[in-house]
């Protein structure tokens, strides 16, 4: 009898399920350094190369009239003629040297000088002086009897165009119509004006009483080297510049401190280079902007309910004016609207929103010799009209007067 043997039992305990992997969505710095390594590298790049051309675009500008230019509104031409005759040129910074009577010394920003060297300008011995644009400080140290013209009550300022002498200046008469312009000035008792322009003279000529020649230009503008070869500018620059066998250039120091009691604005302290470093990043930001920006969906038209015609707000306005009869508010806003349409054609800037008034009246009296030195003045700047008829010829006035300056 064989009795079968009993099968082998394994204990095969269930395997417990593994437990869950743990994630971590907090980034981590190897994920931020991919994501953004790019971002950095190019702020890293656009940075270097704003400051190394901050560091090599360090090239040398001048002033205006600067005998060192070469730019347009340099005066390195002039000096180049006047050395090709013969005369010795020196540049310097020191407006009180070689007093001397065989030597013509130009202060091309003699409002930049100190009442000292001022005074010392006076007491030297200078064959010539030439001043450009001086202010009443310096006429009144140098030359006396010599104001600005809107002290008696003319235009403070003429454009610079062609003009003919209208003296007896041999420098003047030989060089003919040069352009001149700029600061207006009178002769005084003493001077000869010439180039006149309205009731001033932009280059008055004084001999003072220790047998120098002073001589006052409203404008360098003809000794530049855009303008030196044009008219008779280059003549007149030799005749005043080359009657002494040696001249000397004053180079103003524009970098010199403040005088006592001034403020420096925070910008005076930002080195010149930095300042287009700073235009450069202010691009590159405005173009990463561009860059990264997303458009938050189309664009919405709207209907406007109503179309109004423009004629039909200023028939409006007119008849509220009417109403109210306010014929100087009417006649204030018609002369504003003339002298803001006139004024660009004329070349007079704006100053605080409007022309100034006695700019803009001389440059319509240059434009328009024709017509009354006061009928520009009182048309743009009269009393208001006393009725409906008076405001109505005003308004045909102005029409005119726009006509005749922007077709002469």
């Amino acid at each position: 009898m064989t009795s079968a043997a009993p099968a082998p039992t394994t204990d095969r305990a269930a395997a417990p399920p593994p437990a869950p992997t743990a994630t971590s969505t907090a980034p981590t710095g190897r994920g931020l350094w991919r994501r953004t390594r790019w971002y950095l590298l190019t702020a890293a790049l656009l940075l270097l190369a704003a400051v190394l051309l901050a560091a090599v675009n360090q090239e040398r500008r001048y002033p205006p009239l600067d005998p060192r230019s070469y730019e347009p509104a340099g005066g390195h031409a002039v000096i180049a003629l006047l050395e090709r005759e013969g005369l010795q040129v020196d540049l310097t910074a020191d407006p009180a040297v070689r007093p001397t009577g065989a030597d013509t010394l130009v202060l091309p920003e003699p409002d930049l000088l100190t009442p000292e060297q001022l005074a010392a300008v006076a007491a030297a011995k200078h064959g010539r002086v030439v001043l450009v644009a001086p202010g009443p400080a310096a006429l009144s140290a140098l030359v006396p009897g010599v104001r600005t013209s809107d002290e008696n009550g003319g235009a403070p300022y003429a454009g610079v165009r062609t003009t003919d002498p209208g003296c007896s200046l041999p420098e003047a008469v030989r060089a003919g119509s040069a352009h001149l312009g700029g600061l207006l000035y009178t002769a005084g008792s003493r001077g000869e004006g010439c180039y006149p322009r309205g009731h001033g003279y932009p280059l008055v000529t004084v001999t003072t009483g220790r047998n120098t020649d002073v001589v006052v230009l409203g404008s360098g503008e003809f000794l530049t080297n855009e303008l030196l070869r044009k008219d008779g500018n280059a003549a007149l620059g030799l005749g005043l510049l080359g009657s002494r066998p040696h001249l000397t250039w004053h180079l103003p120091d524009y970098t010199a401190p403040v005088a006592e009691g001034g403020r420096k604005s925070f910008q005076d302290y930002i080195p010149e280079g930095w300042t287009w470093a700073g235009y450069q990043l202010g691009i590159a930001v405005l173009l990463a902007a561009l860059w990264r920006a997303r458009r938050l969906g189309p664009v919405v038209s709207e209907q406007l309910p109503v179309v109004v015609r423009a004629s039909e707000t200023t028939e409006g306005r007119a008849r509220l004016y009417r109403r109210a009869k306010a014929r100087g508010r009417a006649a204030d806003a018609l002369r504003r609207a003339t002298a803001l349409r006139i004024a660009p054609a004329l070349g007079v800037p704006p100053v605080a929103g409007a022309p100034d008034p006695t700019a803009l009246c001389a440059a319509v009296a240059d434009r328009l010799p024709e017509r009354p030195a006061g009928d520009a003045a009182a048309l743009l700047y009269g009393p208001p009209p006393t009725d409906d008829a008076a405001l109505l010829r005003l308004a045909d006035d102005l029409d005119t007067l726009e006509r005749q300056v922007r077709k002469p």
